[in-house]
């Protein structure tokens, strides 16, 4: 029976054994060779027509290109391309925003795009994101690249049955695979990731204090820069922030950018700021500005005394407007109200009074619970973010980590996983030049830590700045004499 039986169709003709079962396998079919060419010659002009169905505007570009060339041959062509670069060296020049919108992000999106595209299928099997199912190769899925001037998005679709923190743990192999910085695993919608990969360092230079805004907005005050080149806000209204960072940080920086940014609402009487500075160095330069425009108190009793009085005059501006609002608008009655403190573990955890350290820790919880609605915000700063030194911490909804001393203090201050996320506050370099300014800020809306740095208000823009308050006073006095 066996000798009647073909090769194709049985798979142990040589088994010694004569009691072995058989084992069966389809039958093999020679499909004929024109049909292959056919089949083979449809697949090639699909793909082409799908090609030209996406890039009508390369159609167009070629199509135009060489209509010109059978016309006028090579003059032509050459002359065509002489006037497409005159024309986008002129939108250059007069609309650089249309060249950048319209010509260089769109080129610099294709070109990482092919980039990743070609080294995606070995990066991530060789860094064991791509599982096998059934003996398949499933690889997650790249659907869009979006190319900064610094830092690339990738927006991946993941595989069934994977996690973003799959992606988290071999975010190292990642930045290695495709040649760049740093590589962070950001939130997406579910069954999707994004990568963000940081392929130059845009906040390795120290930056000049920003000008002063001329309509500042309390929801969006300028002081630095994002990683990927963007202006870095801060939200004051409607929130408290808490700013953590080792001696030499920066956090001055951030107190003194916001100063300059709210100035013009100082000057307009429609924001004061009431400083405690129990450290009698970083705010006391500015102790003009805070005399005119707001409160300033440095002695522990005079700090106590200033936060009740902030304490009695927000529930004072609470029970005012009871029932009658929800959101404050700053007028100058009732002008929005900055309590700034530097260094407040002083005050909460070191201070040897213990009644007045009791009275300081009940004003500030009182202030960041209550006084959001009313027009209140509490910015505050410190060096040791530990829970037994500051442990109203929670009661900030927006924190910027600048250079911590350890790693776990990350997720004291952004947040259990901040670090994980790719908040390195840890390795943040001591160098001033390098470092200084530099952090991680978690908003109350948005989980995921974000790489900026503030730019440097030095000693002689704290005294411009003070100049350019100084004026309003006197003309209004000049007016009312």
């Amino acid at each position: 029976m066996r000798d009647k039986i073909h090769g194709e169709q049985i798979a142990q003709i040589d088994n010694p054994d004569p009691f072995a079962p058989v084992v069966w396998r389809s039958p093999v079919h020679r499909t004929p060779e024109p049909v292959i060419w056919l089949v083979q010659l449809v697949r090639i002009l699909w793909r082409i027509a799908w090609f030209l169905i996406r890039h009508p505007l390369l159609d167009l570009v070629t199509g135009l290109v060489l209509l010109v060339w059978i016309n006028t041959g090579w003059p032509g062509v050459t002359g065509l391309a002489g006037i497409v670069v005159a024309a986008l060296a002129g939108l250059r020049i007069w609309r650089p925003d249309w060249f950048a919108r319209y010509v260089a992000r769109p080129a610099r999106c294709r070109w990482r795009g092919w980039f990743y595209r070609r080294h995606w299928h070995a990066v991530l099997t060789v860094a064991g994101l791509a599982p096998g199912y059934r003996g398949r190769t499933l690889l997650p899925v790249l659907v869009r690249v979006e190319a900064g001037e610094c830092t690339d998005l990738l927006i991946v679709r993941l595989v069934s049955g994977q996690s973003p923190a799959r992606f988290a743990d071999h975010a190292e192999a990642l930045a290695h695979g495709f040649g760049v910085l740093l590589c962070r695993v950001r939130s997406a919608s579910p069954g999707a990731v994004i990568l963000e990969l940081v392929r130059r360092d845009a906040l390795a230079e120290p930056m000049a204090a920003l000008p002063i805004p001329a309509d500042p907005d309390l929801k969006a005050l300028p002081v630095g820069r994002c990683e990927d080149g963007s202006v870095f806000c801060i939200r004051l209204a409607g929130t408290h922030l808490l700013i953590a960072g080792a001696t030499g940080a920066g956090k001055g920086s951030y107190l003194w950018g916001l100063i300059r940014a709210t100035l013009p609402l100082l000057a307009a009487g429609l924001v004061q700021v009431w400083a405690c500075d129990p450290k009698l160095m970083e705010l006391a330069f500015g102790r003009a500005l805070f005399d005119r425009y707001g409160r300033y108190a440095a002695d522990p009793d005079d700090i106590a005394d200033l936060l009740e009085t902030a304490v009695a005059d927000m529930q004072a501006r609470a029970l005012r407007f009871a029932g009658q609002q929800r959101d404050h608008t700053p007028t100058q009655e009732f002008p929005f109200v900055v309590v700034l403190v530097d260094e407040i573990a002083f005050l909460t955890a070191y201070q040897a009074d213990r009644k007045l350290k009791d009275r300081i820790l009940a004003a500030l919880a009182t202030l960041t619970t209550q006084g959001r609605a009313v027009g209140y915000c509490v910015v505050a700063a410190l060096q040791d973010p530990r829970k037994e030194v500051l442990n109203i911490r929670n009661l900030f909804p927006d924190k910027i980590a600048l250079r911590l001393d350890e790693p776990a203090q990350v997720d004291m201050v952004l947040g259990e996983g901040a670090r994980d996320r790719g908040a390195l506050c840890d390795q943040i370099s001591a160098i001033p030049d390098i470092g200084a300014g530099v952090g991680f800020v978690r908003l109350e809306a948005n989980p995921d830590p974000v790489r900026v740095r503030a730019a440097f208000v030095s000693d002689e823009d704290i005294r411009a700045m003070a100049a350019y308050a100084a004026p309003v006073q006197a003309i209004g006095g000049a007016d009312a004499a």
